[in-house]
């Protein structure tokens, strides 16, 4: 066997009993996870929106003073 293919077989049984393993240990059920991956993804997603209009708001601030003359 080539050292390529060696590599590639070693990668392939490796992630297929890592898999295995993740499957067999993990603590909690299939609904339990998503559920828990999807409000993850859902909080993060609002923290991101919360913060661009937190920004846009400081930077329609900025721009007004600019417009305005006056300094910070």
């Amino acid at each position: 066997m080539s050292k390529t293919s060696s590599w590639f077989a070693g990668a392939l049984l490796g992630g297929v009993m890592g898999s295995a393993l993740v499957l067999l240990l993990t603590p909690f059920t299939g609904q339990d996870l998503k559920k828990r991956l999807t409000d993850y993804v859902e909080n993060i997603q609002q923290e991101i929106h919360q913060a661009g209009v937190e920004k846009r708001v400081e930077l329609e601030t900025q721009l007004e003073l600019l417009r305005s003359g006056k300094e910070n």
